[in-house]
């Protein structure tokens, strides 16, 4: 990873904290783990324009592990999208544009609202439906019109909901090769562990419904990220899971509260009785 590819990764990292430790709510453990597959994304492969937020032929980008939208947020701020620092001071506050869970309408960028685990999963097969379905009404030779993808990151608790395994089934059986989902695969829910109740072969699982699968062994290796992206991308007959093993809040040494960084000018955290 070169120095300024780290310096953008942990930008990402720490701006998303900032925001978390500023409202004293919220969930950093998602975007300290899923930063890195997140810039490569958004830097190396989305076709967006935050000069053109309603470009037609743009690529969708879903969140659907929604509890991790402070990554959003940070994404959307440096990438010159109309949300500017103040925003992000206001995480989860009222009136703010930016809630716990992203919201559609709000803030341009935000493809879709997700909360309940799973339905960013099954909105992002309602998109590449829809791109699949005008491309083959409206295309013409040399004048393909309709030509975007659909990516998202999703998370252990999407996978295990049931709406997402019938807009997977679906997704494959469609064969919709515009699809690509980065799933962040930490092992861990807000219970505890995923094998307290999440035990199969996910890999194998999405296999049998007809998905392209690869596997990511580093959550921090850009270029095993960068590699998968664009196998998953150079393919159109299937849609393609991304499986990328991370480790959730990567880099905090504790769970303990620590006072955010200056760039947000938060108050201190007030001490907890005893």
């Amino acid at each position: 990873m070169s120095t300024l590819d780290q310096q953008c990764v942990n930008t990402l990292r720490f701006l998303a904290v900032d925001q978390v430790e500023a409202a004293r709510s919220g969930h950093p453990g998602l975007p300290l783990g899923a930063a890195p597959m997140a810039y490569v994304l958004w830097d190396r492969f989305l076709k967006h324009s935050p000069s053109n937020t309603k470009w037609f032929d743009r690529d969708r980008f879903v969140l659907s592990a929604g509890h991790g939208s402070a990554l959003l947020y940070a994404l959307l701020h440096l990438y010159g999208y109309d949300l500017p620092l103040d925003q992000l001071r206001r995480f989860r506050q009222w009136g703010s544009k930016t809630p716990g869970h992203p919201e559609y309408g709000l803030v341009p960028g935000v493809e879709a609202t997700t909360g309940p685990l799973g339905q960013g999963f099954a909105m992002g097969v309602g998109m590449a439906i829809a791109e699949a379905h005008l491309a083959a009404v409206f295309n013409r030779p040399g004048f393909e019109v309709v030509d975007h993808r659909t990516f998202a990151i999703v998370s252990d608790g999407d996978l295990m909901e049931g709406i997402s395994s019938e807009a997977a089934s679906l997704a494959g059986h469609l064969r919709l090769g515009k699809l690509v989902y980065l799933y962040d695969d930490n092992g861990i829910t807000i219970e505890g562990k995923t094998s307290l109740a999440f035990s199969e072969d996910t890999g194998k699982r999405f296999e049998a419904y007809g998905w392209r699968v690869q596997r990511v062994n580093d959550g921090n290796d850009l270029d095993a990220i960068d590699a998968a992206l664009r196998e998953a991308v150079a393919q159109a007959e299937r849609p393609s899971l991304i499986m990328v093993k991370t480790h959730i809040g990567y880099g905090s040494p504790s769970r303990t509260p620590h006072p955010p960084m200056a760039s947000l000018s938060a108050p201190k955290p007030r001490r907890r009785p005893r």
